[in-house]
């Protein structure tokens, strides 16, 4: 089970946002994580807890950022119900999407769980929504995905197989690399692995 810690900065100025203490885990009925944040100060920031069938569908999410919360999951594409600070308001909504996405490095590592992508495939469409700090706004995009690249790398606990994706939003042509091993983002825009106890969990 990898626990660890990850510090989110903006990608454009690299201004730091938050810390992310995880801890997640591949189980019976497919992946779980379940993370807490921090502001840079040490302040509580929000929490993430994903969980997953066994072809990568979101079973259940539960965000939590500034007092926001959305509870969703994959039904009829996938649905979500959003709360506000006061708790007196809640918005349902739904979009034919495949999962969900935000600044969380769980969404990277589902995303890629979904897609199961080998490095000989074209790159595949996937239509994400994006749940955008600190109000947990929603919102649909376009992404592409293509996996560029597989290496295993020596380790004193066996070899570790990274995979590098290209990423592309299709709404303004942006591209980005992003390296998982396993269940663990390696790098990513706005994302470091500052620390990890445990070597990532190998998917079957």
């Amino acid at each position: 089970m990898p626990r660890g810690r990850y510090s989110l900065h903006d990608p454009h100025d690299h201004t730091s946002l938050a810390e992310e203490h995880f801890q997640c885990a591949p189980g019976p009925a497919g992946w779980r994580y379940v993370s807490r944040l921090t502001t840079p100060a040490g302040a509580p920031h929000g929490s993430v807890d994903l969980a997953l069938d066994e072809l990568g569908r979101p079973l259940r999410l539960e965000l939590r950022a500034a007092d926001w919360q959305v509870r969703g999951a994959a039904l009829d594409g996938v649905t979500w119900v959003r709360t506000d600070p006061t708790g007196a308001h809640a918005t349902e909504g739904n979009v034919r999407a495949h999962a969900f996405t935000g600044t969380s490095p769980a969404f990277l590592v589902a995303t890629a769980r979904l897609l199961r992508l080998t490095p000989s495939a074209p790159p595949v469409r996937v239509r994400l929504v994006a749940l955008t700090d600190p109000v947990l706004a929603p919102r649909t995009v376009d992404q592409s995905w293509a996996l560029l690249d597989r290496e295993a790398h020596p380790t004193d606990n066996g070899p570790l197989t990274v995979d590098a994706y290209q990423v592309s939003d299709l709404s303004t042509g942006e591209q980005h690399t992003v390296h998982l091993a396993g269940d663990v983002v390696l790098s990513a825009p706005g994302i470091e692995l500052e620390d990890l106890e445990s070597p990532p969990s190998v998917f079957p």
